[in-house]
């Protein structure tokens, strides 16, 4: 039962009020070195919600890591309900600084996983069993892929009950309207009817403090939406931009591209938002909007192919104007916490 008087994981149990670490064993590298999956657990002292938060599915995507390693840091006083924190669920992939297993699967494509499959179907497995069917609600937390960056963004498919509330709670620039994919964790958490937000930051292997902070303090406002923690009158400062859909603009010609427009910037269709040049000669190949909307994400890189993903821009029913003018109000409100002590109220490890 969620919730009860006792909670148990991996056989270790947990008591209401207590809080530690359980390693689950997933298996054993070639080298033999053992692999677990650390899960912390606090449990507030009433019951309520049961949050599970998860970072590092892929290995390479730094800034969600350091998010759930701040929160494991800090004390919880009044919680109620419980927090599951997998600060690094892909364990083999982070070792290897990649997004991938070692056989090169994308575990984000292997869920709920197969406790008799491959290396990675058994790592989504026991996160299933031992974690996320243990909960009412999840955030999973990620980055762009290697090349690409994002601006801090939530996104949900907005069919499970209670996912919508989450996502407009964490206060993120933007709120994205996205299909699922099989195999990822959010296609699995709908199977089984788990409300869940999914927040984008930045990019791969790199740590950005706006973007860790604009996690650390959305997951905690979460929180307090679902009444884990109490609320505070702020918490309706940071309303997000719903956007319904989006659309990657692509390179038309390969070559040395150059952008024109930063991420959260409104772009209007028909505006040439960067340039290809041909390396051996004069030709400049524009890149063109094709329908209006605020920049979300884009390629890092400076050498492109025809085909290339360059700019990922969402459409709201608010004006790209508008949306713009509220992702700059979010900004210079994360700027002041950042400047702030990030462990002030910390849980000192012993």
């Amino acid at each position: 039962m969620k919730n009860g008087a006792v909670l148990t994981i991996g056989g270790k149990s947990f008591r209401r009020g207590e809080r530690g670490h359980v390693d689950l064993p997933v298996g054993r590298l070639v080298s033999h070195a053992e692999l677990n999956l650390r899960v912390h657990v606090i449990r507030g002292r009433r019951p309520g919600p049961v949050l599970f938060v998860t970072a590092g599915v892929h290995g390479d995507e730094l800034n969600g890591i350091e998010i759930a390693r701040r929160l494991v840091r800090r004390n919880y006083r009044g919680l109620t309900g419980d927090l599951l924190i997998v600060p690094v669920v892909n364990v083999a992939s982070f070792l290897l600084r990649s997004r991938y297993l070692p056989d090169r699967r994308d575990l984000n494509r292997l869920f709920p996983g197969n406790a008799d499959g491959s290396f990675g179907s058994r790592i989504a497995r026991i996160l299933m069993d031992e974690v996320v069917k243990k909960a009412t609600h999840g955030v999973d937390l990620h980055t762009a892929a290697a090349g690409r960056i994002n601006l801090p963004q939530t996104r949900l498919a907005d069919r499970i009950e209670g996912s919508r509330e989450m996502a407009k709670a964490f206060g993120a620039p933007v709120m994205l309207k996205a299909g699922n994919r099989e195999g990822s964790l959010r296609a699995a958490c709908e199977k089984i009817g788990l409300p869940y937000v999914i927040f984008e930051a930045g990019e791969a292997l790199r740590i950005e403090l706006p973007a860790v902070t604009f996690g650390e303090r959305g997951v905690r406002r979460v929180m307090r939406g679902l009444g884990m923690l109490p609320k505070k009158s702020k918490d309706q400062d940071h309303p997000s931009a719903y956007c319904l859909g989006s659309n990657w603009i692509r390179a038309s010609a390969g070559g040395l591209f150059r952008s024109f427009v930063p991420l959260g910037k409104a772009v209007e269709e028909g505006q040439v938002v960067g340039m290809i040049g041909d390396p051996f000669g004069k030709v400049e190949t524009e890149v063109v909007v094709d329908r209006a909307g605020i920049v979300i994400g884009r390629t890092t890189a400076s050498l492109v192919d025809e085909g290339d993903a360059l700019f990922h821009v969402a459409q709201s029913k608010a004006s790209p104007e508008r949306v713009e003018e509220g992702i700059i109000r979010s900004a210079e409100k994360v700027l002041p916490e950042m400047e702030r002590p990030p462990y002030r109220d910390s849980h000192a490890a012993k």
